[in-house]
């Protein structure tokens, strides 16, 4: 695992640079959403959450489909289950792939006991490079909010029930905002919509309300003659 001390400075210049990407590049979520931004939160850096895991891969991938902030559907290709000890416990997590253009790159989406509270309901991501040996070290340290965790213009799947870890991860990033905090990943849907409706009533009020006072006047004037 190397030097604690190393390993933490690193981890704090990649949470540094992301800051900086998420402040001002053009393909941040907050530029893209116009949001306001403010630093990402973070649990204290813990190696207790780095843990040696084996991948069992499924003989031939299955497609999946996870279910989004939109409520559609992610096709994804399940490439088998990640195991592992953690907490004294003995735990699973799917490994998902995305499809053409991510390479090597497979995904584990997950929720835990602190999720809904401290960390995004919704749930984390972690990010793998698979290897030939199918064995990983995973550091919770580095699991990461979904874009759909600062704002709405963005579509991200959520965790299947089986990545729900039954144990807390207090490593990695936390929830954002208490606002943007739902407890589940269907609270996270319906408050999608809730935002969505209030936004379409925001700009069709004054529309309404000119409406009325003209209706208003017309009447008045009727009553006058």
């Amino acid at each position: 695992m190397g030097d604690t001390a190393e390993w933490q400075r690193e981890l704090e210049t990649e949470r540094s640079m992301k800051d900086g990407f998420m402040s001002g590049d053009p393909e941040s979520p907050f530029i893209v959403g116009r949001v306001p931004f403010h630093a990402l939160r973070y649990f204290p850096p813990n190696r207790k959450y780095i843990v040696r895991a084996t991948l069992e891969r499924k003989p031939i991938p299955e497609e999946a489909y996870l279910r989004t902030n939109r409520d559609n559907q992610a096709v994804m290709r399940y490439i088998g289950d990640l195991s592992f000890s953690l907490n004294g416990e003995s735990l699973h997590l799917r490994l998902y792939h995305a499809g053409e253009g991510v390479g090597t790159s497979v995904f584990v989406p997950f929720r835990d006991l602190t999720s809904g509270t401290e960390s995004y309901g919704a749930g984390r991501y972690l990010t793998l490079d698979l290897n030939e040996a199918d064995e990983y070290e995973v550091d919770f340290n580095r699991a990461f909010n979904p874009y759909c965790a600062y704002t709405d213009d963005f579509e991200c799947p959520f965790p299947p029930a089986e990545n729900d870890l039954p144990t807390p991860i207090r490593a990695g990033e936390k929830a954002w905002a208490e606002d943007r905090n739902p407890a589940s990943p269907s609270g996270a849907v319906l408050g999608r919509v809730r935002r969505s409706t209030t936004r379409k009533t925001q700009r069709t009020a004054p529309a309404s309300r000119r409406r009325s006072t003209s209706s208003k006047g017309g009447r008045m004037r009727r009553r006058s003659r």
